[in-house]
């Protein structure tokens, strides 16, 4: 059971700089993540799922209720930073053993996230408590806050947008094993390492080598570990498998007009026989003008392979700028 705190929300905006919003972010990721672990079969409570004000009070309450105020009860508390630093910040409870924490910490890391520090932090006045109000209110519920970045860092801003899936699916990952409870995440571009795998054998499965395999994700040896995330070089680029998650408020009209297809196109693809989706439900996008996008890609340079304008590829896929982030889907016109 684990209760997901999105920080901030109604009056109280949180910081803002570089096109982010925190009590926007702090939603989004928030509800993915909520939508992700019931899909897994946790059971999670949102303290809030809608732009709203709460005060500390009020959101520590929901925690302690939610589940029972209880230590077999976790609570992710998801926020932002600004200032002159950079990276993740994991900060874990005095009442609470540093194990959780440092899992999250790990699991940051295996998706190239740079983690600044993970620590407690005592209240100057009453140094027998914790700094921050909510860890201090929130009784015997296992609560951790993740500052996931600085807003006003140019690069902690440009991966907090790109990339904030790679974020989610880090605490996504931590939680269930933590709680005894199998992980997946189906992507044409990672591929999640089991007993009895070797860079040999996923290598040989995707018709790459050892070597492509091993630059591609920054490794210096053949060792790797139960439940490490490996992103996979696609040879073939338009030949993968574009496949979308439906989440909350999608509609077989929306995904279509997002990948510029028609909706009965999309129900062959997924014999579909009827309108109806469902959270989580994962859907094949059937298209052959579909990029994915690779590590050293621009919009200019894919614009350049395709015989279009950058100005084409962004329109199309409602691209506010010309970051990119590798394993992006990008419609080419």
């Amino acid at each position: 059971m684990v209760v997901i705190d999105a920080y901030r929300g109604g009056n109280d905006v949180g910081y803002t700089g570089n096109g982010i919003i925190e009590k926007d972010f702090n939603l989004m990721i928030s509800k993915y993540i909520s939508n992700r672990l019931n899909e897994l079969g946790i059971n999670t409570y949102l303290t809030r799922d809608t732009d709203t004000n709460l005060n500390i009070n009020q959101r520590s309450e929901l925690i302690k209720n939610a589940f029972g105020n209880n230590s077999n009860v976790i609570a992710i508390s998801n926020r932002l930073n600004s200032g002159n630093e950079n990276g993740v910040e994991i900060i874990y409870s005095l009442k609470n053993s540093n194990n959780l924490a440092n899992r999250l910490d790990q699991a940051f890391k295996e998706r190239d996230i740079y983690v600044n520090k993970v620590y407690q932090k005592r209240d100057e006045n009453d140094t027998s408590k914790d700094f921050d109000d909510l860890l201090k209110n929130v009784g015997n519920v296992e609560t951790i806050i993740i500052n996931y970045g600085y807003v006003n860092n140019e690069n902690d801003a440009k991966k907090l947008k790109n990339d904030y899936v790679d974020y989610a699916e880090s605490i996504i990952k931590t939680l269930t094993t933590y709680l005894g409870v199998p992980y997946f995440y189906n992507s044409t571009n990672e591929y999640i390492v089991k007993s009895g795998d070797s860079l040999y054998q996923i290598a040989k499965k995707y018709n790459i080598s050892v070597d492509e395999l091993k630059k591609y994700n920054n490794l210096t040896s053949n060792l790797i570990s139960i439940n490490q995330v490996l992103k996979i070089p696609s040879k073939d680029l338009n030949s993968n498998k574009v496949i979308y998650m439906v989440t909350k408020g999608d509609s077989l009209w929306s995904i279509s007009r997002k990948y510029n297809i028609s909706v009965d196109d999309l129900k062959k693809a997924n014999n579909l026989n009827s309108n109806i989706l469902s959270i989580g439900q994962k859907l094949i996008i059937p298209s052959n003008t579909i990029y994915v996008v690779q590590k050293g890609d621009s919009l200019w340079s894919i614009s350049k392979k395709y015989n279009t304008t950058v100005d084409k590829i962004k329109r199309l896929n409602n691209l506010n700028n010309n970051i990119l982030s590798i394993g992006q889907n990008l419609v080419i016109p």
